[in-house]
Parts: structure tokens; sequence; C-alpha cells
């Protein structure tokens, strides 16, 4: 089915979305080893099916983009095709997510990085006026929290220097449960120092105590959070507390965080009265975007027509956009009420 509201997606990283037609392309410019002889095995590789045992063995699916994104032309001209890929599927706002630190393998720093990204992100906005596009830098769990802090804080510091320049907030996103994730509060601590805005990844391979140690840094956006479902006093703490919810359902399938979309609780987790928002995760390498996802929610997930339109109002709400861009926009959405 085509939805013909304005969507939005809070919850989109940059690597798991490259076009496979570029990846392809800039691979082989790049003279990377592909594991495929054809692009049509190739997008096969690329795109996941439902077939990952965990977030972590999903995870490890991101290292053929990263190969590639090294250098600046290659990380601005997939942030340009994601922002018209995105206008094109009628979106008119996006947060599109990426690690800084996972991109200086070949000598670019975390700062060229940054700005590569937001050149590309200004590009696409250039080509398709229909479209806004916020940037989230997100640090890193890649083992103890003492194994890269003092890359995650740059990122922080990065990110304030470019917030509201193409960065509009940062976040923590990588391998849930090696360490506890309260241990990263030294990253949400300066956050809040500086200013700047946050989302966490919590409740999606691990329990809702993720989601209480997000929730006890600060944060009112939730990366997955699904979990929380599984502790109903956390649960009325968020709503009371206005915590919205980053749902991608399909990744959450694939990833088996959850064992199929009838069972995910989303919809129960809207009805107790919590900001749910719908989101894509990693578009191409789920094989998905925002249309899909709704089809699931209204023919799998027991939502009704109505419930999108109240979650893309969630996703105007808890966005890191200008304060003043939201109000003309949930007006444009209340306008789509059946």
């Amino acid at each position: 089915m085509k939805y013909d509201f304005p969507k939005l997606d809070l919850h989109l990283h940059l690597d798991g979305s490259m076009l496979p037609e570029s990846a392809w392309e800039m691979a082989k410019e790049r003279n990377i080893k592909l594991p495929a002889d054809n692009i049509e095995d190739f997008k096969k590789f690329i795109i996941v099916t439902a077939d990952c045992r965990s977030v972590n063995d999903y995870l490890e699916r991101f290292e053929m983009p990263l190969q590639i994104m090294q250098d600046s032309a290659a990380i601005s001209r997939t942030a340009m095709e994601l922002v018209e890929l995105l206008a094109s599927q009628g979106l008119v706002y996006a947060e599109i997510r990426f690690a800084p630190q996972l991109h200086t393998r070949n000598g670019l720093t975390q700062k060229d990085a940054i700005e590569a990204v937001i050149d590309g992100v200004n590009k696409g906005m250039e080509k398709c006026p229909s479209i806004k596009i916020g940037v989230i830098c997100c640090t890193m769990s890649v083992g103890p929290e003492t194994a890269n802090m003092e890359e995650n804080l740059e990122t922080v510091r990065l990110a304030k220097d470019y917030l509201g320049k193409g960065i509009c907030g940062i976040d923590l996103a990588g391998a849930e449960g090696i360490v506890p994730l309260k241990n990263f509060h030294p990253i949400f601590d300066l956050a809040k120092e500086l200013g700047i805005p946050f989302t966490c990844h919590a409740g999606d391979s691990q329990g809702s105590d993720t989601v209480r140690d997000a929730m006890d840094f600060g944060s009112k956006r939730i990366g997955h959070g699904h979990h929380i479902f599984d502790d109903k006093e956390l649960c009325k703490s968020a709503i009371k507390e206005g915590v919205t919810l980053e749902i991608c359902p399909t990744s959450n399938i694939q990833c088996q965080s959850q064992p199929s979309y009838e069972e995910h609780p989303a919809k129960k987790l809207f009805d107790m009265g919590m900001n749910i928002t719908i989101n894509t995760d990693n578009m191409i390498l789920s094989d998905i975007n925002l249309d899909k996802e709704y089809d699931r929610c209204l023919n799998q997930m027991g939502f009704e027509y109505n419930d999108l339109i109240k979650m893309n109002i969630n996703s105007v709400k808890a966005s890191f956009m200008p304060k003043e861009e939201k109000q003309p926009l949930i007006e444009r959405l209340e306008k789509y009420y059946k």
C-alpha cells in the first residue's frame, strides 16, 4: 500500500542504507575484494534475509559498506543518495545516524567524516527540497567502555561543534550486553554538559534493565527499547517521563530480538500510552522502507491507520528538528486522520 501522508524516520543508519549498485561500483573503484562475481549475487549478500542469529551477527553485515566508506567522496555520495531515496519515498524528515570513528581506517579524522556526511546530506536536500535531514553522531559500544572512551568523547565534542550546522544529536550504538550500559555514562554526562540532544540504543537484544540505564542517563528517546515491555513499572515511569521508543519492527524480527511481527509488543506499548514511533533501522540491509513497515503494522501487528498518523506525530515531537518546525508539521499530519 502507498501511504501519502508526510512520513518521518528517526532511526536510520547510514552504513546500513547504502544502495547496492553504488556499493558495487565504489568497491570496484577502490579495489575492495567483493563477496560475489556479479551485481545480482552481490545484492543477495548485502540484503539480509531473516537469517541473523542475533543483533551482533547482524552487525557483521556492516563490514562491506564500512570498507567502502573510508574516504570523503564515498561517504558524501552514500549520504546524498540516501537523502534522494528517502525523498522519493515521501519522507519529509529523517534523522540519519552514523559513527564517525568507524570511518578513520584510511586516514580520515572523525571531523572529516562528519563534514563528508553533512556535505552529502546538503547536496541531497538541494536536489530534493521536499525533505529535511538531521544527522546523529553515534558513539560506539565495541567492548568494555574503556576500549574507545576517548574516541567516543571526541565524537561528542565534535557533535557540539557542528550542532545546528547539520548535526542534531548523538547516540550510543553497537554491541549490547558486553558490559553494563550504565558504564557508558561519561558520554551522556558530557552531552548534557554541552547541551547536545541524545538518544540511546537500549532494550533490543538485552532486557529492560538497559532501558532503565538509558533513562537514568536522561535519555527521552530510546533506540528500539521494546524489551521495556517486560517491566510494567518501568513502562509506567517511561510514559510519565514522556520517553519515546524508536521501534524498528523488521530489524527486530531479523535480529530475533522479537519472535514475530504478531508477537511484537509495540501495539501493546502504544495502547498503554507509550510514545511509539516506526522506523527502518537499516533500509538496504533489511530490504525495507516505511511503506513496507506500515503494511506490517496494519496487517500483522494490530495497528490501525490512524495509529500510523499518531506515531508520525510522535516522531515530530521527539525529533531533534528545530522547535519552530514542529507545530506546522503536526498540523499537516493531523489533516490525514480518518
